[in-house]
């Protein structure tokens, strides 16, 4: 019987039942691909993220499977397995170097937070889809095209009432759909669904960040920036532009809500 030990984290929040959870699991070798991905699926959270652990002085190598398919970059999982190295794995330095399909992602503590460097992902402006425009009942202030859709609404209160229609998001040849507008408390906001990976609304999604990260520092002339996702968990991420505009810094809080273990059979 094989055991692998694994933590369940409430990432981009300081409370339980916050923020985004992800499972972690803590590896000394990879067993089958079909093995992770049928964990992710039993796990049943947008993501579990898997990490071999070697020597501190060389970057672990981290994974990231949501319950359908494996994913090239996911931001609230990384913040996870870094707060379980961290908090629960007396990981030796203040940084972590994970490498993963989007390159070596470095991870700092900051405080009571952690703080991920993320690349920068562009967006283009294009013409609105004509099924998005009838599903909002009116064009967007903006949309835009990346790894992810990206539609700007006029004020926060659209972007947390929305009720999209899933067939029409899943429809989008995009990873995603993340509906995005300016707000009084915050930069800005956001709300993130990826049906086609099967997460039908993502509470917190750090790889949204690389893509909104830009598009609101130039919209605001800034490059530091307070963001919340207002989805009915919610979660809170500062996020940072870097001055030759290819990277990211996002900044968040994580916090354990449980410990277990994995029993497979050999």
């Amino acid at each position: 019987m094989k055991t692998i030990p694994m933590y369940q984290v409430d990432a981009f929040t300081n409370r339980l039942f916050a923020g985004n959870p992800a499972a972690v699991c803590i590896l000394d070798s990879w067993p089958a691909d079909t093995v992770l991905q049928s964990i992710a699926a039993e796990n049943n959270l947008s993501e579990t993220a898997f990490v071999c652990l070697g020597d501190p002085a060389e970057p672990c190598r981290l994974r990231w499977f949501t319950p359908t398919e494996e994913i090239a970059l996911c931001g609230h999982a990384t913040l996870a397995t870094a707060h379980v190295l961290f908090r629960h794995l007396d990981w030796p330095s203040r940084r972590i170097q994970f490498a993963t399909l989007s390159g070596i992602l470095n991870v700092e503590q900051s405080g009571d937070a952690l703080s991920m460097d993320f690349p920068a992902l562009p967006s283009t402006g294009i013409p609105a889809p004509a099924n998005l425009c009838q599903m909002l009942g009116h064009a967007p202030v903006e949309t835009l095209g990346g790894m992810d859709l990206l539609v700007i609404l006029a004020d926060e209160a659209e972007v947390a009432t929305l009720q999209p229609d899933v067939s029409i998001l899943k429809a989008q040849p995009y990873r995603g759909v993340v509906f995005s507008a300016p707000s009084q408390a915050y930069d800005f906001v956001s709300r993130a669904f990826y049906p086609g990976p099967g997460i039908l609304e993502d509470p917190v999604t750090g790889s949204a960040h690389c893509q909104l990260t830009p598009y609101w520092a130039a919209r605001l002339g800034k490059s530091l920036l307070h963001a919340r996702q207002v989805s009915a968990r919610g979660g809170d991420l500062l996020c940072e532009l870097s001055e030759d505009h290819a990277r990211v810094r996002l900044q968040g809080q994580a916090i354990t809500f449980l410990q277990g273990e994995i029993h497979l059979p050999d």
